[in-house]
This record gives structure tokens, sequence and C-alpha cells, in this order.
């Protein structure tokens, strides 16, 4: 069974996958495994260069900053930075799970509803928080500006167009609580094996 985990920016989307980690469930992060395919896969590198060009990677590697600096200013490169992306990492993410021998497995993904493919998973769990704490989070994570924080935020579904759409859904303001009710889920999901 494949378990979707999601949620707007500064949810704590990686708050409660780092819980079901602990308690022994498979958690595929899709940023994570997005960022090592744009860095190491030699398909997806040259695809990235060519749409963006060569200040897409330094010496170092992905240039992060020149790549959000192009596409969250213009949607159509934005999708067409997706459409070379996300293919790999859905090809990834099957072989992946093939390996897995859990009941079921999750992906950490922000834009399951945004990107139509709630499809693809048998039980979505949605993780929210209010909107303030969210925008606070991001700025105190990554060091961005409340106006660049809002930006991409208006890349995502409201939770309150989320939350019909999901089976599970997780308040998330205080650990403790988080990690009852990622507990309550894991116990549900279990049985359904």
């Amino acid at each position: 069974m494949i378990v979707g985990l999601t949620g707007g920016i500064g949810s704590g989307k990686s708050t409660v996958a780092n819980v079901f980690r602990e308690l022994g469930v498979p958690v595929y992060d899709s940023d994570a495994e997005a960022k090592l395919l744009m860095q190491g896969n030699a398909a997806v590198r040259a695809a990235i260069m060519d749409l963006l060009g060569k200040d897409s990677y330094t010496d170092q590697g992905l240039n992060r900053a020149h790549i959000a600096k192009r596409v969250f200013a213009d949607k159509e490169l934005l999708q067409a930075l997706n459409a070379i992306v996300h293919p790999a990492v859905k090809k990834h993410f099957l072989q992946w799970q093939k390996e897995q021998r859990y009941p079921y497995v999750v992906q950490e993904t922000a834009l399951i509803f945004e990107n139509g493919a709630a499809d693809r998973y048998d039980k979505i769990i949605l993780v929210t928080a209010p909107e303030e704490v969210r925008i606070q989070r991001v700025m105190q994570r990554d060091g961005a500006s409340r106006e660049a924080v809002l930006a991409r935020m208006e890349h995502q579904w409201k939770d309150g167009v989320k939350i019909p759409l999901s089976d599970f859904v997780i308040h998330n303001l205080e650990v403790g609580k988080t990690r009852e009710r990622v507990k309550e889920i894991n116990a549900a999901l279990l049985p359904f094996h």
C-alpha cells in the first residue's frame, strides 16, 4: 500500500515523516530524492541545463538559487522543470517501493493534489498548521523573506480544499499531539494490508 504524505510549505511534513520512520515505516522523501536526481542523474542534469542554462550547475553542483529565481517567477518554466524531474522521481520511487518489506510505505511529497497525483495513492495524509505559523517556520528554516514564502505558497492549494480530499489530517502544532496522531494513523493503516 502506498500512502501519500502531503501538506503546504512549513506545515511540518518532515516532522511527521520522521515519526513514521521512528515507528519503522519506510518513508520516501520526494524533495530530497528529486535534489539527488537533479544532482546525479545525467539525463535529468542535461535536460535542466537545456531548459535553464549552464548556470543551473556550478562546480559544487546544483545551483538552487539560480533555478529558484528562474522558475518561481515563470509558471511555464516551473512546469517544464517539473516535467523533467517528476517522472524521474516517480520511476525512482517505484523501484524503491518494490524493495520495501513493510505493509505500507509513505511517500512524502508537497504537491499531490496540485499535480493531479492523488489517484497514485491508496491513502493520503495531510499535514496542516495555521498559515502564520507556517510562514514563520519557513522564514526561520530557510532564512527566506515573508514575501518569498508567500510567493511559494501561491503554488499550493489551501488546506480547506485539501482536507476533504484526504483520508487523514494531522494538525501539526504540538509535537506530542502530532506523535500521538501518527501512532493512531499507523495503527489504522496496518490492518488494511
